[in-house]
């Protein structure tokens, strides 16, 4: 897990993804450029480990897997 801007946003890393979440905003001081600057670096260090991958699949199956038929509402 990584936090940016004392927990504005969060990276987590899972086995098989990677969760951001959180409100960022840059103000144009040096804090907002080192806010910017984390950001950019958590960004490319994703980008460069997913190009990196030789065995990346297409499509990982969705997580957890969508829902078969139906089930009556119980607050209704």
């Amino acid at each position: 897990m990584m936090n940016i801007a004392d927990d504005a946003i969060n990276i987590i890393n899972g086995k098989t993804r990677l969760t951001v979440s959180g409100d960022l905003t840059i103000a144009r001081d040096k804090a907002g450029l080192a806010n910017a600057l984390a950001l950019y670096k958590a960004l490319g260090a994703i980008v460069d480990s997913l190009q990196n991958n030789a065995s990346l699949p297409e499509k990982l199956a969705d997580e957890p897997p969508k829902p078969t038929g139906s089930a009556d509402n119980p607050f209704i």
